[in-house]
């Protein structure tokens, strides 16, 4: 009767053991899917009420583009540059491929939106609705967390800048860039937009014309920065452009790794956002640029990034780009010295409404450099997806290599995945790969997960987190979270 009553016991035990692992995975299971039915745009999408201190008229003009530079105290080169790019922005045509810009019409847009506030290092002075927006996105308990800098935008001006006191004892810059032309003018002037020429194209003419904002960083020779440096890129009016522009520099055999995080509240009228990024990584040194871009749906992202690599150097660019009703974005690289790398790790989620057309290049320009492409794209509610990137392997660049790797998903059948690569490889001696894959769910998966307890929409929302993870887990940890909270998928008529 002991021996019996024991085992009895033991039963009783391992069913309640049963019972308590079962309730834990489904208490697991429904935290999954609050997540995946929590509104994506719910922390993004408030806005402030307009307390601008001045704004432009709406257009395009030299008059606006004078008075911009007057507000701004500006020497007279950099006005002249702005006229210049001007000129250049009125003679070149639109883009001929890419996504439609029919909808979008500069004389409807505010080139330039001034904050009731200068730029502040202490955030107890930043007048107290910026203050909110930014703490609701999270940016003072990330710098006071993991970071080693932040700056933080509201509209067209900086209203906070500051960095720890032992990186500028170590000779480290960080600023805002308009601080960076007046206060560190040889070195600015020597590279700005020198690696991305008003000529590129139209929109990048234009944010030669306006730009305003940005930051400015400069990491010394042997400096290696711990933490990773933070801007944010906040656009509140309605109606209006931002343009700020980005300039680091790592000199030899130092690292750093920047951030970059964008949003803004929805409105009933398009805006656009034309920044620039110019990225100098010397001899030796490493640089990882991180971005998440989470855009209103009535956003035109127009953004232009450009990087050079001098030898042995390394720059990782990690991408993910949600929200904008169309985005054009193509992080590139030029390998200039030999065995000089470039990575590209990029993530993109088109829904309803939005044509989202990202990817990436780079120009193996010395011997022996390396790349490597890793790019997912979803696409559901009929969203659009493009892939597209060019690898160039100059002659010279003998003994190069070059891989990428391009995955989409669709989650009906009313969506569009496209994969435009383009290969110009002028040399023989090189190793250059291209693998592309565009899918969708398998019942048969879905099924497997069924089987094991999971609803239809958990097994799917759990194989678009398998999907995304390889990508997730390259961004910084707050940053990963983030992404889950935008991935917002809704799987009612997915492709089975």
């Amino acid at each position: 009767m002991e021996k019996t009553g024991n085992l009895k016991n033991t039963g009783n035990h391992t069913d309640q053991m049963a019972k308590d692992r079962k309730a834990r995975e489904a208490e697991k299971l429904e935290r999954q899917k609050a997540m995946l039915e929590e509104a994506d745009r719910e922390r993004f999408d408030f806005r402030d009420k307009d307390q601008s201190s001045f704004k432009t008229e709406k257009g395009l003009t030299s008059e606006i583009v004078t008075e911009i530079s007057k507000m701004k105290n500006e020497p007279d080169w950099m006005l002249q540059h702005r006229l210049r790019s001007l000129e250049i922005y009125n003679r070149l045509p639109m883009p001929d491929w890419g996504p439609s810009l029919d909808e979008l019409h500069m004389d409807d847009i505010v080139a330039y939106v001034k904050p009731n506030t200068n730029m502040k290092s202490d955030w107890n002075q930043v007048p107290g609705y910026i203050k909110d927006t930014f703490e609701r996105l999270g940016i003072p308990q990330a710098e006071q967390k993991s970071l080693a800098g932040v700056g933080a935008q509201y509209d067209s001006e900086v209203v906070y800048h500051n960095i720890r006191d032992e990186l500028s004892k170590q000779g480290v810059i960080y600023t805002d860039m308009e601080t960076a032309v007046r206060e560190h003018e040889d070195m600015v002037r020597k590279l700005f937009m020198k690696l991305v020429p008003p000529e590129e194209h139209k929109f990048v003419a234009l944010h030669g014309a306006v730009w305003s904002g940005g930051s400015f960083v400069y990491v010394p020779e042997g400096v290696h920065l711990e933490f990773p440096l933070q801007s944010y890129f906040r656009l509140n009016a309605a109606g209006a452009g931002q343009f700020e522009h980005t300039l680091i520099v790592v000199d030899k055999g130092a690292s750093a790794h920047f951030i970059e995080g964008c949003s803004a509240p929805g409105y009933n009228m398009l805006n656009l956002h034309a920044g620039c990024v110019e990225l100098y990584v010397r001899e030796g040194a490493t640089l990882r640029y991180s971005t998440i871009e989470n855009w209103s749906k009535n956003m035109m992202n127009l953004n232009t990034k450009r990087a050079v690599v001098e030898k042995n150097g390394t720059i990782e660019w990690i991408s993910g780009t949600f929200g904008s009703h169309v985005t054009m974005l193509y992080p590139s690289s030029i390998l200039k010295g030999e065995e000089a790398r470039s990575t590209f790790t990029g993530i993109s989620f088109s829904g309803k409404g939005q044509n989202l057309d990202t990817g990436t290049k780079v120009v193996h320009a010395a011997p022996n450099t390396y790349s490597t492409i890793h790019s997912r794209s979803i696409s559901k509610d009929g969203g659009i997806a493009v892939y597209r990137s060019t690898v160039d392997i100059l002659p010279q660049a003998v003994g190069s290599k070059s891989s990428a790797v391009c995955e989409s998903l669709m989650m009906d059948s009313a969506s569009r995945s496209d994969t435009i690569p383009s290969l110009n490889i002028r040399t023989d001696a090189s190793d250059v790969g291209h693998e592309a894959k565009v899918g969708r769910i398998s019942d048969e998966s879905v099924f497997y997960l069924m089987t094991r307890g999971l609803t239809e929409q958990e097994a799917r929302a759990m194989i678009v987190r398998g999907f995304v993870e390889p990508i997730s887990r390259e961004l910084p940890l707050e940053y990963a979270v983030e992404m889950n909270r935008l991935i917002n998928i809704e799987l009612d008529g997915t492709i089975g």
